[in-house]
């Protein structure tokens, strides 16, 4: 039986998040099936925003509060890049912000991010592909 994947993310302004995840990644909007929700198309895999605002709580089950400070999650992106520098460049002009960078041709490099909202992602340029973008 075939799978279908899809990643969610919460966002507290919609359109701000389809704004961001589209420039920064070259995702399309590819339908906005109900309020609060954009499904985002790209990168062969169908991202989905969901508006959730700061301070509400993610479960009835727990105490947690949604938190669009930087966070911590077990659970991210990673993106893989041709051109690290200037993807990195790119997201950060966006509203990224850099927190560690990694630059090894030999064995690929890494730069550690988080989005406008808080979320973790990672850029990642395997090894070889800046000699063959050069």
């Amino acid at each position: 039986m075939p799978f279908t994947v899809s990643v969610n993310v919460d966002v507290p302004d919609l359109d701000q998040g389809v704004a961001f995840y589209c420039a920064a990644f070259g995702f399309a909007e590819d339908s906005r099936p109900a309020p609060g929700v954009a499904v985002l198309g790209g990168l062969n895999v169908s991202l989905c925003l969901l508006e959730k605002s700061a301070g509400s709580r993610p479960s009835p089950k727990t105490a947690d509060r949604r938190s669009y400070q930087r966070h911590w999650t077990p659970v991210h992106l990673d993106i893989e890049v041709d051109d690290l520098r200037s993807a990195l460049a790119r997201v950060e002009a966006l509203g990224a912000r850099r927190e560690q960078l990694f630059e090894d041709p030999e064995h690929g490099s890494a730069a550690f991010c988080s989005d406008p909202f808080g979320h973790g992602f990672c850029l990642i340029e395997p090894a070889g592909d800046a000699e063959a973008a050069a």
